[in-house]
Formats: structure tokens, C-alpha cells, sequence
């Protein structure tokens, strides 16, 4: 999504007590929305409960959606691997427009199983929700463009578009309580119109 900051590749490496008290945030984070949903998911909330100081946890995070933020980047790392290293088509080995409508669906039922903490990862205080850096959608889309040779188009201004048109409508989606119910229809419309969408901008 673009917006949402999830970076693909190796972390930057921590000190080994940074790593430690960022593995116990984030699995206190994980056993509090558990228990109590992420209402209660605050950040003295998570200071108290993890037994680590309320300074700890404000430069770990930042803010409170910075807290989700982190949760749905650790969430992300199995559909990386899959589009790093998987099989095709949403890994390597297959055509671009393949690779490229694989990825959208892949995206959007993640985002659906996750759309909970995605939801609460979004920072309305930001000019740019989940702040300004490229997303991981926008990096990986932009590639595949790129491989398709599209004469005359402008890529970049494409891979923007992409993005949006991707995950423009889960970030309406994400917020409606109706989902829960209604999750498989609202995967398989999104799914058939992203492939629509990119077989007919791919098109020669």
C-alpha cells in the first residue's frame, strides 16, 4: 500500500539488546490484541505489560500506530518470501503480467487477514499515511513494469496508479465491520478487477 512503510529485504542489523526488547514488544503486542483487541493496545499499555520503560517503547515506535505498523511488517514477511523466492507466478519464474496480477491477489488477501492492524497502522497525522517512504507494493510493481517494455508510458507515474488502484479500495475495506462476514466475496471482487485492470493497461 502506499503509505503503509513495509520494506523488503534483510533488516537493518540491531544491537543485541534492541533486538531483544523489540522481539518482546512485539510479542506482548500480539498476546495484548489477542486478549483485549487493539483498543487497549496503547503505548504505556504495552510499556506496563512488557515490564520495558514507556522511554523504550516511544523510540521503538514512535506512536501508537507505529506500533501496528511494526506487527503488520513482521506479518508481511511470508508473502515477501513467496514473491522474493516462491513459485511462480507470484514468485520468479513467470511472465511479467502473470507475476504482476499474482502479486495483486496475493496482496489483497493478505490485507484482508490482517486488515485489523492494518487499519489501526495508519498515522492520520502524517501528510502521507504511514509516512513518505516507497512501499514495498510501489518497488515490486514498478519492477515488473519496467520488465514489460510498455513503449511511450511513463512507468513511474503507472507504478503510482497501480499502487493506489491496488490498495486504494482495502483501505476502505479494512475499516468496515461488514467484512468479517463478507470477507471471501469482497476478496474474489477485488482479485477480478485488479486482473482486469492490469491485463488491460499491460495490454501490447
Amino acid at each position: 500500500m502506499n503509505g503503509i512503510p513495509v520494506t523488503w529485504g534483510a533488516p537493518r542489523p540491531e544491537r543485541a539488546d534492541a533486538a531483544r526488547n523489540r522481539a518482546q514488544l512485539l510479542s506482548t503486542a500480539r498476546q495484548m490484541l489477542s486478549e483485549s483487541g487493539p483498543d487497549d493496545l496503547t503505548m504505556d499499555a504495552l510499556a506496563e505489560r512488557s515490564g520495558l520503560g514507556k522511554g523504550t517503547v516511544f523510540r521503538r515506535f514512535g506512536t501508537r500506530s507505529g506500533i501496528f505498523g511494526a506487527l503488520l511488517d513482521e506479518s508481511e514477511h511470508a508473502l515477501q518470501e513467496q514473491v522474493l523466492s516462491g513459485p511462480p507466478p507470484l514468485g520468479p519464474g513467470a511472465e511479467p503480467v502473470d507475476r504482476l496480477i499474482a502479486y495483486g491477489q496475493a496482496r489483497v488477501r493478505w490485507l484482508i487477514e490482517n486488515r485489523v492492524i492494518a487499519r489501526f497502522a495508519l498515522d492520520g497525522r502524517q501528510p502521507i499515511p504511514g509516512g513518505a517512504r516507497t512501499s514495498a507494493s510501489q518497488i515490486h510493481i514498478r519492477m515488473l513494469l519496467r520488465q514489460l517494455n510498455l513503449d511511450g508510458v511513463n512507468v513511474d507515474l503507472l507504478t503510482v496508479q497501480l499502487t493506489a488502484a491496488l490498495d486504494g479500495p482495502l483501505l476502505l475495506y479494512v475499516s468496515a465491520d461488514a467484512l468479517t462476514s463478507t470477507a471471501p466475496q469482497v476478496e474474489q471482487q477485488l482479485s477480478s478487477a485488479w486482473q482486469e485492470l492490469v491485463r488491460r493497461v499491460c495490454r501490447p
